[in-house]
């Protein structure tokens, strides 16, 4: 059906859409390449990626690309595009629209939009207008590099990843507490990268309280991508806590960066609300609560995440103590773990990795798949889905 030259012309639209990953989310990260058939060759005549929220689209900045260097191929070209061209207003026109005015004969498309205001409408709008439309070509390349999108689309919440780093032994700290540094730098500088490609970070107030953390992303360590991004396209994601005992305090290191925060309270505190005189980018929200295997009320962390998603964050990172990390898993909530070992041994009194006890026996251990295992630095990055219990 795709020829090897679809598939190298789709290959480097997926390149391009990778350059979004840190700037467009919410928006899904998308890539575009116009290719003119000639008598004489067939060449590649404009390239675009959709950069951030509210900014042109990929069709639509790779048509400009075209219009500027070769507007005479632009008519019969052929259009390949990591997601189906949008057909409805939003913050821009429809690029399917824009892809027919243009005169474009052939539209190539990674995969159908899993949003309903678009989920196949775009194709067909193209087709009605004389346009050949196919979709499917590196089709789960493409979905790799919107999880957090399609997730929203189709289920109403957030892709959820959980950042934990620990020794070989699978301790996160010593008994006394210390922990810096049990991961290498080069490891904690890949931290940064993840926190820049998230929407929002999930902590714990005990994280926040242990450590004086501020859970921002530093500019100072993202290395490479310095050379790629400039400083203010690289946005903070929103800060989300979970400070349920109400021990937080505007003087904290967290709540010097002007950046959106969420403080995640309890309904039964909600009267709470206002003794606190916070910063005006802080925002307080009471949310139900549940109780846990000991008979203690803890935050409801599914109308948490659903919280989230109404507020369009859908590429959450979760980096948290044991206890919250751990709920996150027992309660099948997280998608995706990502797990930096460093090359130590800490001993049996160290602190654990996660904790659930709501697992008794091996028949209820949760099960992963490994999707990668590299190095980095001198510590080893896993990464694995989640395998979600059958219901």
């Amino acid at each position: 059906m795709f020829s090897q030259q679809d598939h190298q012309y789709m290959a480097l639209a997926i390149k391009l859409a990778k350059k979004g990953q840190y700037t467009t989310s919410p928006n899904p990260r998308v890539g575009c390449v116009l290719v003119a058939n000639t008598a004489e060759r067939t060449q590649i005549i404009g390239t675009g990626f959709h950069k951030k929220a509210g900014q042109g689209h990929a069709e639509v900045n790779a048509l400009a690309d075209a219009t500027l260097n070769y507007p005479k191929l632009i008519k019969g070209a052929t259009a390949y595009v990591t997601l189906e061209p949008c057909s409805h207003f939003g913050r821009t026109p429809p690029c399917a629209q824009a892809l027919i005015n243009a005169g474009v004969k052939r539209v190539v498309a990674a995969m159908v939009d899993p949003n309903p205001e678009v989920s196949g409408r775009g194709l067909a709008m193209l087709e009605q207008a004389g346009i050949k439309a196919e979709f499917g070509l590196l089709e789960n390349e493409a979905k790799a590099l919107n999880l957090g999108f399609i997730k929203l689309m189709t289920q109403a919440l957030p892709y959820v990843r959980l950042k934990l780093a620990a020794s070989l032994d699978g301790k996160t700290a010593m008994k006394n507490g210390e922990s810096k540094w049990i991961t290498s730098a080069a490891a904690r500088q890949d931290v940064q990268r993840l926190r820049a490609r998230s929407c929002a970070i999930i902590s714990g107030a005990d994280s926040i309280l242990t450590d004086n953390a501020k859970m921002t992303v530093r500019w100072s360590e993202l290395g490479e991508l310095q050379q790629s991004y400039k400083k203010d396209d690289i946005r903070q994601p929103v800060r989300v806590v979970i400070d349920s005992q109400n021990r937080l305090t505007p003087e904290l290191a967290f709540f010097k960066i002007n950046s959106p925060i969420i403080i995640i309270s309890t309904l039964k505190d909600q009267a709470l609300e206002n003794l606190t005189v916070w910063p005006h980018f802080v925002e307080q929200v009471p949310l139900p609560t549940i109780k846990n295997n000991v008979g203690e009320d803890k935050v409801d962390l599914t109308k948490l995440l659903m919280t989230l998603a109404q507020r369009g964050l859908n590429d959450v990172l979760v980096e948290s103590g044991a206890n919250l990390a751990g709920a996150f898993i027992e309660q099948d909530l997280a998608d995706e773990l990502i797990l930096y070992q460093a090359p130590k041994l800490m001993g049996g009194d160290g602190k654990n990795l996660v904790e659930m006890p709501n697992i008794t026996a091996l028949s209820q251990a949760k099960s992963l798949a490994i999707t990668d295992v590299r190095l980095v630095g001198s510590d080893i990055r896993i990464t694995a889905a989640l395998k979600k219990a059958a219901k």
